[in-house]
This record gives structure tokens, sequence and C-alpha cells, in this order.
């Protein structure tokens, strides 16, 4: 059924709400299922959502938790949370009884979802918020798309959720992916990608699950071995116990007959050799490709891997400094770990985009503390109303709408792990001065309380900001940038990396485009490893990510089947010549580019160009003839004239 219109929503809720009639046709089975349920406990339409925000020390016991399930989803995680901040909108993972765990994305929707309760701490189960993609896909047990005004309350119709459950080898939820936004802005493959993530996630918890036992991975396509669109069917004593959504579908099971099926109930052919890759024929005549990994060396193997573990809380989007990092910047790495431990604190300085925070992560992961925990504030983002509270924590009472048990504050949630400031360069005067304190003296005295805490943390801050011009004008505290900046690490912008080929390759991998058979045509690599990349990897990563979204399975990838601004014939002279950071184009300039773009784009045509540029003929012409826009030009005579 194709995704009903806002209208067919809104003339949904009039039948069903008002006058009772069955809407059917004009919303989804799921979404009309949910209504129902929803009405038949009492909850109202109509209703406003109350729900308290959980104060610090309960968000911290709420990921101690489900710590588990944090560590399990951050590799995917990480990587979403930097392409949504891009597109307004936010990632979410929820715990199995719908609680959200941990939001994070564009901070201006991260703003407005707060406003309607979807923060950390929260419970979105649908007895309690009614339809929504959280609760109704836990519900559910399976992916679920709510849009607008398909969500039961009236005040989430400014939300659009896209939301699939985790689960393990046995059916069981152990926790779920979101992808909201504002329902004015849906993004089309948003759950896609949803799904994508959690193939990803439930495949490597699969493997966790099968440790000791007997594996078999099948596929029809023998390609698709090993990739995160494989079946795998896990044994104990030839008893099917543990297996994966592709393997259940190949075979047309479901949770139900784990437990119960054997080997031979399955299969005609006798079990696959170990890790011999041999044809497998279902009883049901289907022929596989397949692959077993026997228990004893899955034994071996387990063993193997503990000895060389690396610790609990690393970095996962980093995988080791040959995957994200090249030999230089490991080094740097080393050096700034040990800086680290002997809590002398580091400065990241980079253009946005450039991964700073991928780079706090990384430290963290390589210092003594890298078991401990690791708290990111982005100091821009926090309202400058609430930001001494929120970082130095209050007592019960300190101000008008505190909590009636206070809140720790997010300086003493780093007590024993790492503490990163991002965008500390946009930190009030005023709080400077405090966090200079604090550092110093090793404590806090949170608002109200006239008696200190010890902290103990090591300190990572980071900023796009030349803070040493700002410091000289006045803008930020000398003391405050000494202390802070004893060792620097200066984050190169994409556009001066010499291994982008191998980053780009990296991230493709991360995204599973492999294990879906897509690949990069030569010219289409070529393309992205010459642009200039702005926005850094950063921009890099949510263009391959659409890349792998809109392309079909087991296709190439090529150029025309990337953006536009990647096949703009000016795009490799700016990547060999890119504006430093410092440098601000004219508006002159610029305008004169945007003309010349698209006077290029319609082949002269100036009354296309105009039409596309938003702007009346006469309006091109007059700027075209403009002396101080030379070389650009164009003679009214002919408006098929190109520019010189």
């Amino acid at each position: 059924m194709p995704l009903p219109s806002r209208q067919a929503i809104s003339t949904a809720r009039q039948r069903f709400f008002e006058n009772g009639a069955s809407p059917r046709g004009l919303v989804g089975e799921t979404i009309l299922a949910s209504w129902r349920r929803c009405r038949a406990i009492g909850l109202a339409p109509d209703q406003r959502v109350h729900a308290e925000p959980p104060g610090q020390l309960s968000l911290r016991e709420l990921r101690e938790r489900n710590e588990a399930l944090l560590h399990l989803c951050r590799p995917e995680l990480d990587l979403l949370y930097a392409d949504a901040r891009t597109s307004d909108s936010i990632v979410i993972l929820a715990s199995p009884d719908s609680t959200i765990l941990e939001a994070n994305g564009s901070t201006g929707f991260l703003d407005k979802a707060a406003r309607v309760a979807l923060r950390p701490g929260v419970s979105w189960r649908e007895d309690l918020i009614g339809t929504n993609a959280i609760g109704t896909a836990l519900h559910e047990g399976r992916a679920v798309e709510v849009r607008g005004g398909e969500h039961y309350f009236g005040d989430h119709r400014v939300l659009s959720c896209s939301a699939s459950p985790i689960l393990d080898g046995c059916g069981h939820p152990i926790g779920l992916l979101d992808i909201s936004s504002a329902s004015s802005v849906h993004h089309a493959h948003a759950l896609g990608i949803v799904q994508l993530a959690v193939e990803q996630i439930e495949r490597r918890l699969l493997e966790r699950e099968a440790a000791g036992r007997d594996v078999i991975r099948l596929h029809h396509d023998a390609a698709l071995l090993d990739t995160s669109r494989e079946g795998i069917l896990v044994f104990e004593d030839e008893r099917l116990i543990a297996a994966n959504r592709h393997a259940l579908q190949m075979l047309g099971l479901d949770w139900s007959e784990l437990g119960r099926r054997r080997y031979h109930d399955l299969f005609e052919s006798a079990r696959p050799p170990s890790h011999l890759v041999v044809p497998l024929r279902s009883r049901g005549g289907e022929a596989f490709h397949a692959r077993r990994q026997s228990a004893a060396h899955a034994r071996a193997h387990a063993r193997t891997s503990a000895s060389i573990a690396l610790p609990t809380h690393r970095a996962p989007t980093t995988q080791g400094s040959t995957a994200f990092f090249n030999g230089a910047e490991d080094e740097q790495l080393t050096r700034g770990a040990r800086l680290l431990n002997a809590d002398i604190p580091v400065l990241l300085q980079g253009e946005t985009g450039t991964g700073k925070e991928v780079w706090a992560r990384e430290l963290h992961r390589r210092s003594r503390r890298a078991g401990r925990a690791f708290v990111a504030i982005n100091c821009a983002a926090l309202p400058e109303s609430l930001i001494e509270a929120e970082l130095f924590g209050y007592q019960s009472g300190a101000f008008t709408g505190a909590r009636r048990n206070g809140a720790p504050g997010l300086l003493r949630e780093a007590d024993g792990g790492v503490l990163f400031l991002d965008e500390i360069g946009d930190m009030p005067l005023a709080l400077q001065g405090r966090l200079l304190r604090v550092l110093q003296e090793r404590e806090v005295h949170p608002l109200g309380s006239s008696r200190p805490v010890k902290v103990d943390f090591a300190i990572i801050t980071a900023t796009l900001r030349p803070l040493e011009a700002d410091v000289a004008a006045g803008r930020f505290r000398a003391d405050l940038y000494y202390r802070i900046a004893a060792f620097c690490l200066a984050l190169p912008p994409l556009r001066e990396r010499d291994d982008r080929g191998g980053l780009v390759g990296w991230i493709w991998q991360q995204l599973g485009a492999e294990s879906r058979g897509i690949s990069l045509a030569p010219q289409a690599l070529e393309l992205l490893m010459d642009y200039a990349w702005p926005g850094n990897i950063r921009q890099l990563a949510s263009t391959l990510k659409a890349l792998v979204t809109l392309a079909e399975r087991n296709t190439l990838v090529m150029p025309d089947d990337l953006p536009e601004f990647l096949r703009r014939p000016c795009h490799a002279a700016f990547a060999s010549h890119p504006a430093r950071p410092q440098e601000v184009p004219c508006l002159q300039a610029i305008a004169r580019d945007a003309m010349q773009a698209a006077l290029d784009a319609c082949q002269g045509n100036v009354s296309e160009a105009a039409r596309r540029l938003g702007v009346s003929r006469s309006t091109l012409y007059r700027r075209l003839e403009r002396k101080e826009d030379k070389p650009v030009q164009a003679r009214r005579r002919d408006v098929r004239t190109p520019l010189t």
C-alpha cells in the first residue's frame, strides 16, 4: 500500500475519531489496528501527554542497565548520528520496554522533539503514548513507520518516525532503533536506513550468541555469504536453537519453531563439511549455497578472540587506526592518549565535519579510562539559561522549576572517565571562569549548595574557532585557553587527506554496500575523491549513505548516479584550490559564479537561467552588464550567447 497523503490521513482521523467509522483504505492496517487498540483501552486522541523528564541519576541508572545494548549498537549509532545532524532529524535508541535511552542528531529538532516528550528517559509504550513508531513497532515485532496524523495523540502530529525492533536469535526484542523528523520534512528512505542498521546489529549479536555452537550460513547467492543478507542458523545437538530473520524467511519458518526443529527436518542434504561452501537443498526443494562453522572451531575461535579483545568501551566507528586514521594521525592519537593518562587536557581543532567527536572517542578508547564514562557536551547546543545547571548540577530548590531531588550535572556524570567539551569557544565568558576553577581544584560546586563535590576526569575540548584570536579579542579567557590547550591536535580537512580513496572504501563497507552487491564504478570513485568536500567527512558519509540507500542490489554506481554537485565541471578546480577557512568570497563573486553556473546549465539561454535563479530577465541582464562584474558578459540581442 502506498504511503497515504496528508489529506487521506486527515479524512481517516475524522471518520475514525469523530464518526466512529472504519477508515480502511485511507491508512495502513498496522496504523488502524493500533488506533483500535488505543481506543479500546480508553485513550483519548485529544488528551495531553505529560511526561516528567527524569533526573540525571535516573538516566545514568537507565543507561547502566542497558549498557550492553548501547555498546552493541554504538557503531551504527555513531554513523547515523553524523548523518542526522545534517538532515534535520534525530536517531533514537530505545530499550525493550519502549523507554528512550539515547537521542542525538540535529540540535534544532532535538529541542522540538523534547517539547513532545521525545527525549531520553521517557517511555513511549503504545498503551501510554498511543500509536507511535517506537511503541507500535515493539508491539508488532516488526518495522513500522508512523507519519504526522497517523500518531494517535494530536500533539504528536508534528512527528514523522520510522522504527524497527532489534531482535535476538530467538526473536525476542532487545531494543529498538528509530529515526524521527518533522512531519513536514519526512525522509522517504528513513525506514530502509533503520532496517539496514538493525540487520547489521542483529548479525553481530547472533554471532556472539552462536559462540561454541554449530552455525550454518546460507543464501541462494554464494556471493552474499558472510554478509548482513545471509541466513544464519544456530544448532545445538542438531536442534535449531537460534536464527536470524533472513534464514527463517528463506526456509518459511517462524520464531515459534526454534527448539522444535532438527537439522534433518529442514534439509535433505547432509550437514556441510566445516568451512567449505557447498550446495544445500531444503526439504522444500530450494537450493542454497551454505557454509558450516563447527562447534569445535567456534569454541577455539572464541578463545582466540577473547585473548585479543579490545576494551569494552572502545570507539567502534574507528575499528582501529588502520580504518579511519592514517599512520601520522595514529601517532598523534597515541601521544594524545598518553597525555590524557597523565591528566593533561587535549584540544582538537578542525573544520566542521572533520570528525572531532570520533577523535575524542578514540582517545578515550586508548586511554586508561576506556572502561569508564565518556560524556560529550556540545557547548553551543545547551541553552545559555540552563548551561550552568546542566554542567554543574544543582540542589533541590536551587531555582524555580528545579527538580525535587536536584541533579548531579554533566561534570559529575563524567567522574572517573573522560569529559568531551565540543564547541568550547561558544561557552559564555561567565561560565569559562567556573570551568577553569573546576579544572584547577578538581571539585564542582552545584547550584544552591555550599559544599563542593570532588570530581576526577580527563578533559578533551574541541572547536572550529580560532581560539587564539578569540583570546586576543577578549571573547575567550586566556587563562582557560592555556589550561585546555596544553596539547593541540589539528584535524585535517578531507580535501587535504591523501587517503580519501581508502576512507571512501571504508565508509562504503560500513554502510553495508558490499553485502548488497553495490559497487562504485572507477569513474564515480574518481569524482568522489576529487571533490573538495566543504562539509568534510560528515558530508562524505551522508552522500555515500544516500547512494547506498537509493541503489538497487547487485548494481554498479555510475557517475550519472552521483548528486549533481559532484558532476559539475568546476568541482576539480575547487578541489585543487580549496578556499582557506578564513577566506570569504565577495558577494559579487558569488553572484557571478551563480549566474555562470546557471547559464552553463541552460546552454546560454538567459530566460531559462533567470527563471532558475529566481530573478527577472532584466535583473540578470543588468547584473551581467555591470562593469564590476566583468568578465561576465552577455549581449541583449543574442540570448543564447554563452558567457566568456
